[in-house]
């Protein structure tokens, strides 16, 4: 089941780690031996950082990072509560529904933050790991990143609203050819499409973005915050509604047979057989 009531993160159990620095609230995804898979207990712990981060002053600017080769590479199927269980197909799809809608509650107490976000991103950056990186105000990406939505091979929708940000980026043609196929892009396409803001190399990407983050942090805080809020305003018209969509189509996806075919045949190393039921 979904911690939804705990407020603190037990020794071990770390999916993100906040470090304050000159300004900067340095978000780290730290489990680079999963690639940084993403869990229902990350999306929790990134609410209660989100939490910790907007009332506190001496962070101006955020920057998010990842260790390891991956900022990261999607869901983490082995998570413990993985599946939503319900007394009946009917239940399980409502239970879907409200656990999608609290991810979206989480994530837009992220994505709102009244401090900018910086994302660098690196290697895989697939399903809930674009979705996240989509959520911050400038991407930075080194030349090895890939990007992908591939959740309609397994059989489910794009959960937390990936694909209205690509449109609101790149334009609903790409958005569509994007989360209809699975199909990954490179940096250099994505940096094209205007999903990425900077392309640098592997080695630049660290001092690249933490010196965006300081020229962020360097300049009026509230001027700072309010052209974030002024620009989401036009950017985001219409994204509340268009998001309670989503998690209903995310709920009747993963209360599907399909979706466990989906990821039964992911494991196996096979194509796919969908029956749309």
């Amino acid at each position: 089941m979904i911690d939804t009531t705990g407020t603190d993160i037990p020794e071990g159990t770390e999916r993100l780690r906040l470090d304050v620095e000159d300004g900067i609230g340095v978000l780290t995804l730290c489990r680079p031996d999963r690639l940084n898979a993403w869990s229902w207990e990350s999306t929790r712990q990134l609410g209660l950082f989100a939490d910790r981060i907007r009332f506190d002053d001496s962070i101006r600017v955020v920057l998010l990072r990842a260790e390891g080769r991956a900022f990261c590479a999607g869901i983490d199927v082995t998570a413990p509560g993985g599946a939503i269980t319900g007394r009946s197909g009917a239940e399980r799809t409502r239970n879907y529904y409200e656990g999608i809608r609290w991810v979206h509650e989480r994530f837009r107490a992220f994505a709102g933050l009244p401090q900018p976000v910086v994302a660098a991103v690196q290697g895989y950056c697939l399903g809930f790991g674009f979705e996240l990186a989509l959520m911050a105000d400038v991407r930075i990406a080194a030349r090895d990143a890939v990007f992908a939505l591939p959740e309609a091979q397994l059989g489910v929708a794009v959960d937390a609203g990936g694909d209205l940000r690509v449109a609101r980026e790149a334009g609903a043609g790409w958005a569509k050819l994007l989360a209809l196929t699975g199909r990954r892009v490179d940096a250099a396409t994505a940096e094209r499409l205007h999903l990425v803001q900077l392309l640098v190399s592997e080695d630049e990407l660290g001092a690249s973005a933490r010196a965006v983050a300081a020229e962020i942090a360097g300049n009026a805080p509230l001027a700072v915050q309010g052209i974030k809020r002024d620009i989401d305003a036009y950017a985001d018209a219409g994204l509340a509604e268009a998001l309670d969509q989503v998690a209903m189509t995310a709920a009747l996806t993963l209360a599907s047979e399909d979706v466990r075919e989906g990821y039964a045949a992911k494991a196996a190393r096979r194509a796919a057989s969908f029956e749309g039921r």
